[in-house]
């Protein structure tokens, strides 16, 4: 049984020349398409049961026995065979495996994210690199936290930079798109506590008690979080700090505060 529905040897073919497109942030919102490689994040993103479009893959690299393999049952109709030239042409980055795959965005309504009986999440206020959103996200799907709340975002979920900073993970840790204003109403109307990270007015953050409903509030490094967070705080915290510098890598914060929300909700 063939499996390969065309075969592309130009860069000038309209589906090359859409892909190449599709890296910008602008026309993966207006066709809402997200483009994904490498075969992790393509894992990732299969078992979150994303919608694909289409697979375009190198034959020097993966076969199609194999592809079929990967996708099981969620294989897409359209499979594509290019060139190494055309490959190379379209691929973000290296070692991506031989695939490039299009999959249909997801929506990120608030009221869809589900909570544990106890939740614990994390808010992401207005992060701008993503490298540092990706390596959140990282943190978050190893801590196992019931998901992030992403609000007034200058960088883009499905940024390939992102995407492979977080090895898929993106795909994976439920997330929410929203205002810091509707995250606050929701995050209030469901009784969770809010400890935002601040510098000022603040409380170490192994001296909170992380074992009832909490959310986490970071912002960016330049910026820090808005006073809207600030005036509907429960408890501002703190990382003590040792040396001299006098401030942490966002995606390193949310590290060491999520793992001692962990620490202490794994031993109640």
């Amino acid at each position: 049984m063939n499996l390969i529905n065309d075969t592309i040897t130009s860069r000038q073919n309209p589906k090359i020349k859409n892909v190449l497109s599709l890296h910008k942030y602008s026309e993966r919102i207006r066709q809402n398409i997200i483009l994904i490689e490498g075969i992790k994040e393509i894992e990732k993103a299969i078992k979150a049961d994303y919608k694909f479009e289409t697979v375009f893959f190198n034959p020097g690299l993966i076969v199609p026995e194999k592809i079929t393999k990967l996708f099981g049952l969620q294989l897409p109709k359209q499979l594509i065979e290019v060139n190494e030239h055309v490959f190379n042409k379209i691929s973000y980055r290296e070692n991506s495996g031989g695939l490039i795959v299009l999959a249909k965005a997801k929506s990120y309504e608030i009221q869809s994210l589900t909570l544990s009986e106890n939740p614990l999440l994390l808010v992401i206020e207005g992060v701008e690199k993503p490298g540092n959103l990706g390596a959140i996200y990282r943190t978050a799907e190893a801590a196992g936290i019931d998901g992030i709340i992403l609000c007034d975002s200058r960088t883009d979920l499905y940024n390939p930079n992102a995407i492979r900073a977080s090895l898929g993970c993106v795909f994976t840790v439920p997330t929410t798109i929203t205002t810091s204003t509707d995250a606050i109403e929701w995050l209030k109307d469901r009784g969770i506590r809010i400890f935002c990270t601040y510098l000022k007015a603040a409380v170490p953050y192994h001296s909170i008690d992380f074992t009832k409903p909490s959310a986490i509030v970071m912002g960016t490094e330049t910026t820090g979080i808005s006073k809207v967070w600030l005036d509907t705080s429960d408890t501002n915290i703190i990382i003590p700090m040792q040396g001299t510098a006098d401030s942490m890598n966002v995606s390193a914060s949310a590290a060491v505060i999520i793992f001692e929300a962990c620490r202490q909700r794994n031993y109640l």
